[in-house]
């Protein structure tokens, strides 16, 4: 055991001692007089050591507060990848991205990631109490915050019916918990914050058609000064989205509402088709 012992703490100390490729900029900027403001100003991305096939190519949009955008394509398209890149878990390799008219590497990162809550398609919970993981973003929230976020996030029955509540202690990985209770558990924990900017990415798959159409129309009433941001697959999802982002490639193919594309895109359309009856497809509904 030994020197099974001795190999794996000096790859683990390798990976402890790897030099961090984001720099946190701990002199940045902290605040802004403007929120809810973004920009993607002709940005191009590939992954370190891949520079020769960039994922985004010169990809630009502009979003303010009170809107919706989302994003549709096929996998690989560089859905995930492009708002990875707003919270700087990467930076972009050419263009720059602007969060209320600053460039998100001029933010203090800390501050930077405040103005955002971002909801993986993955949960990801930690071993504690529901209570500690929904105050991971907001550590002073109160009871009767998280019982907004909760019934938002349609999330507070389950946890009602659980004996401890908010004290029910979550196993590691939350795997004592549901796809879809994890999922919305996820999303109450963006609410409680009540950030700038509200980024789902593919965070409604886990949930039934009911539960997701009721999570949305709740979330519309607290994410009305925000900007919103949704990464989706179901077609359903992003239907009344102010704007359409149709991405293939890496590149942006289509832009406008859902009764926009379906009349002017044929890879929207293609993919509306495969989910929609012709009725809904034509109404929206």
């Amino acid at each position: 055991m030994y020197p099974r012992m001795a190999v794996s703490s000096s790859r683990i100390q390798e990976v402890m001692d790897t030099p961090i490729s984001i720099n946190p900029n701990e002199d940045g900027i902290t605040e802004t007089d403007s929120k809810g403001y973004l920009e993607f100003d002709n940005v191009t991305f590939a992954y370190p050591g891949e520079t020769e096939s960039p994922v985004l190519h010169n990809i630009s949009f502009k979003t303010k507060p009170e809107e919706t955008i989302a994003f549709v394509g096929s996998t690989g398209s560089g859905k995930s990848s492009l708002v990875n890149l707003i919270p700087r878990f990467f930076d972009v390799t050419l263009g720059r991205i602007l969060v209320d008219g600053v460039d998100v590497r001029d933010y203090n990162l800390k501050a930077l990631r405040r103005k955002i809550g971002f909801i993986p398609q993955k949960a990801l919970l930690f071993t504690g109490t529901i209570q500690e993981n929904l105050q991971y973003g907001k550590a002073d929230a109160t009871i009767p915050e998280l019982d907004q976020a909760t019934e938002v996030a349609q999330a507070k029955e389950f946890i009602a019916s659980r004996e401890e509540g908010y004290a029910t202690h979550l196993a590691e990985g939350a795997s004592n918990l549901s796809g879809g209770q994890k999922q919305r558990l996820s999303i109450a924990r963006a609410v409680v914050k009540t950030p700038d900017i509200y980024i789902f990415d593919d965070s409604f798959s886990a949930l039934d058609y009911k539960t997701d159409a009721v999570l949305r129309r709740r979330l519309k009433e607290v994410t009305r000064n925000a900007m919103v941001l949704i990464v989706a697959q179901r077609v359903r999802t992003i239907m009344d989205a102010d704007q359409i982002v149709v991405l293939d490639q890496g590149e942006i193919v289509g832009r406008g509402t859902h009764a926009e594309l379906v009349e002017s895109n044929d890879i929207y359309r293609e993919i509306a088709n495969s989910q929609l009856n012709n009725q809904s497809l034509t109404e929206g509904e």
